[in-house]
């Protein structure tokens, strides 16, 4: 079993409001990061939250048990990802990273990434469109104990480094795996504004 875990802890500084509100097919971004990770091997889901937490959890409808507030959350990304990871009980098979800034992915792209994984039993997989990797990671629970002792300034990209000769990669034509929505520019850009 996997766990899901949408990142949504940072301050979104430059988008001016919380990315996980913002409307994405009519709906808030973590709402549709929500559908994405319902799959069958994902029977855990936790959503971190930080600078914005209270305004999202009132928007979006999450169960308790499924939030992790980050009171860590200027420390960064990583920060967050080590909340979830202390949150979770002992005996997932690995985890879903997937991130707030990375919504336009589909759920056929994340049953593709969780069938690769079980399939290929390498402990990190993840999608690579047009050369450049993307979002979501899946990292086997081997790695839980690397990403707690990761460091700040690189994050779990040093674990990926570290295994770089075990990363199973999964081919996608979307786009969205590598598409950052950061600010209002890339926002517009990515919907054809």
């Amino acid at each position: 079993m996997l766990a899901a875990i949408i990142l949504s802890g940072g301050a979104s500084r430059r988008m001016g409001s919380p990315k996980a509100l913002l409307s994405y097919q009519g709906r808030p971004f973590l709402e549709h990061l929500l559908d994405v990770a319902h799959h069958p091997k994902i029977g855990i889901r936790r959503i971190v939250l930080g600078a914005d937490a209270e305004p999202i959890a009132k928007e979006v409808d999450l169960a308790p048990d499924e939030i992790v507030v980050n009171e860590d959350w200027e420390k960064g990304q990583l920060s967050s990802l080590q909340a979830a990871l202390r949150s979770l009980p002992a005996h997932s098979d690995g985890a879903i990273l997937l991130l707030i800034d990375h919504p336009l992915i589909s759920s056929a792209l994340v049953g593709e990434l969780i069938e690769t994984f079980y399939n290929s039993r390498k402990p990190i997989v993840l999608p690579v469109y047009e050369g450049r990797r993307g979002h979501p990671v899946i990292f086997s629970s081997a790695l839980y104990e690397e990403l707690l002792n990761a460091p700040p300034e690189t994050g779990a990209r040093s674990v990926v480094w570290a295994h770089s000769a075990e990363v199973q990669i999964v081919q996608t034509n979307e786009e969205g795996c590598v598409l950052n929505l950061n600010d209002p520019d890339t926002m517009q850009k990515a919907f054809g504004g």
